[in-house]
């Protein structure tokens, strides 16, 4: 059963990779399994067996997550774009509660803790900016190590909380043919971008479990601002 359990937060997860601003770190959080999964993916050789126990079910999971609703999402976006911005839009919104409960979990809320939060979502709305002034890059443009930075780039918004992996391929330009690309398996694309996310994901980790430990709630607090900012990626009067 447990297994089972593990498994359908794992294609929740996956899903997390492909849908526009959702935050695959965020859906880790109200699961309950953020902390644990730092940990056992850090410190994988340490206990193999237990964590390869817990890794393998959310893993495989994931993997069934993003081929799924790779294909599903290549159709609603063509038959209904504006329809479902607005409904992943309300995904977001939805996942504020949950942050701002586990911000708060380890010590009392101070106010000044809103500056990281209002910093972020400054830093958010900046990135909106740049996303609509640099031209997007063509599919002939893309080579092996742009893939391999995108998807190191890619792998901050499949660790951190709040930040969108999909958002971060939005603003390089390249989010239609990753959706492609995942609903065909196109290797030749999704290798280079697998490199990058591996090691990516290894670097933001370490990153993620240094601030947890060290400034819990400043980090929680920071990543709510860039999932607010993040709603505007997807505005269709901002993003189309």
């Amino acid at each position: 059963m447990k297994y089972l359990k593990d498994f359908f937060k794992g294609i929740l997860i996956g899903a997390g990779a492909i849908l526009p601003g959702i935050s695959s770190g965020v859906l880790c959080v109200i699961f309950g399994i953020y902390e644990n999964l730092l940990n056992c993916v850090l410190n994988f050789f340490k206990n193999i067996r237990e964590n390869f126990k817990f890794l393998f079910p959310i893993v495989t999971g994931a993997i069934v997550g993003i081929i799924l609703f790779g294909n599903i999402l290549k159709y609603l976006f063509f038959a209904y774009p504006i329809q479902i911005k607005f409904i992943f839009i309300g995904l977001i919104l939805g996942s504020v509660p949950a942050l701002i409960k586990e911000s708060t979990c380890k010590t009392k809320f101070k106010i000044h803790y809103l500056i990281f939060t209002l910093l972020s979502l400054l830093l958010g709305i900046f990135l909106v900016y740049l996303e609509n002034k640099i031209p997007i890059v063509s599919s002939n443009e893309y080579n092996f190590l742009f893939l391999i930075f995108s998807g190191f780039l890619m792998s901050a918004g499949v660790i951190i909380p709040g930040v969108s992996s999909t958002l971060v391929l939005m603003l390089l330009g390249i989010y239609e043919t990753y959706l492609d690309s995942v609903s065909c398996i196109y290797l030749p694309f999704l290798f280079p971008l697998c490199i990058g996310l591996f090691l990516g994901s290894i670097f933001f980790m370490k990153i993620t479990k240094f601030l947890l430990d060290k400034f819990y709630p400043q980090t929680f607090f920071t990543i709510i601002g860039f999932t607010l900012g993040s709603i505007l990626v997807l505005y269709p009067r901002i993003y189309t």
